[in-house]
């Protein structure tokens, strides 16, 4: 018989948000294929026996997507059950769509789980709301892999600087520079709030804010790699109201009343 393809979405890294049925299908799969998002500490929780990794990072090792589908398929087809664990939800910039179709054509059966996108845990984690009455009514996730300059861009920065509510980017630390330039020429003010949040909600993770004007430079004085998300809109300005009172991923204040204001970055 043949095996069942789990897309699961392990959450932004914290194993406390993994969900319950993700968590479940991590110990009854027989094999979990996974990339580098998910974190130490979730990938912790699987037997090193039964983890094949299959991941993806700029200018690393990269395993090419057309291996990990006809490894899917393989194992499935071996009547293993599989678990293809993703950072993040499997169908936020996870491939999961190319990874379904794959297995419908080859006639596998697959289930979807769902997982918590970083594209609103991380900013939210680091204080900092997607959307808010005040400041965003609409938010945009973009790719931040693209380069804006060339022709025939999938994103449109043009649009996006007229929008008026708040973009996100997945994936978008080493072409800050550009994208950032490309919203300034598109009429974006310069004064614009921009957050970059790394490695929300696993133990390292650390925050630079700034403007559209600067926060090139507040990337490279915190020291900001991917994984991270930028946010940029008048809610990432939201941050420097709550810090003071922010407890949790990245803060080293105690809980309590008596708790001494966190730092301005998070390290």
């Amino acid at each position: 018989m043949t095996g069942t393809v789990y897309l699961v979405g392990s959450g932004p890294g914290d194993p406390d948000l993994l969900t319950v049925k993700a968590r479940r299908l991590l110990d009854e799969a027989d094999v979990v294929l996974h990339d580098k998002l998910p974190g130490p500490e979730i990938l912790g929780l699987i037997p090193e026996a039964k983890r094949e990794d299959v991941g993806k990072r700029a200018g690393g090792d990269r395993t090419p997507q057309s291996v990990t589908n006809e490894r899917l398929v393989e194992l499935a087809e071996d009547g293993k059950t599989v678990v293809r664990l993703k950072g993040g939800d499997p169908f936020v910039f996870g491939r999961g769509g190319e990874e379904a179709a794959y297995l419908a054509d080859h006639g596998v059966p697959f289930e979807v789980v769902p997982g918590v996108t970083s594209a609103i845990a991380g900013p939210a984690v680091a204080g900092i709301p997607a959307t808010h009455r005040d400041h965003a009514s609409s938010v945009s996730f973009v790719t931040g892999h693209e380069d804006p300059t060339k022709d025939e861009s999938a994103v449109d920065w043009d649009a996006l600087a007229a929008t008026g509510g708040t973009i996100v980017v997945l994936m978008g630390v080493g072409k800050l520079p550009d994208y950032t330039a490309a919203l300034r020429e598109a009429g974006m003010d310069p004064e614009t709030p921009v957050a970059l949040v790394e490695r929300a909600t696993w133990p390292d993770q650390q925050v630079a804010t700034g403007t559209l004007d600067t926060i090139v430079d507040a990337r490279d004085e915190v020291g900001i790699s991917p994984p991270a998300i930028t946010v940029i809109g008048e809610v990432a300005a939201e941050r420097e109201r709550v810090v003071e009172f922010l407890r949790g991923y990245g803060s080293d204040a105690p809980a309590g009343d008596d708790a001494p204001p966190a730092e301005a970055e998070d390290r």
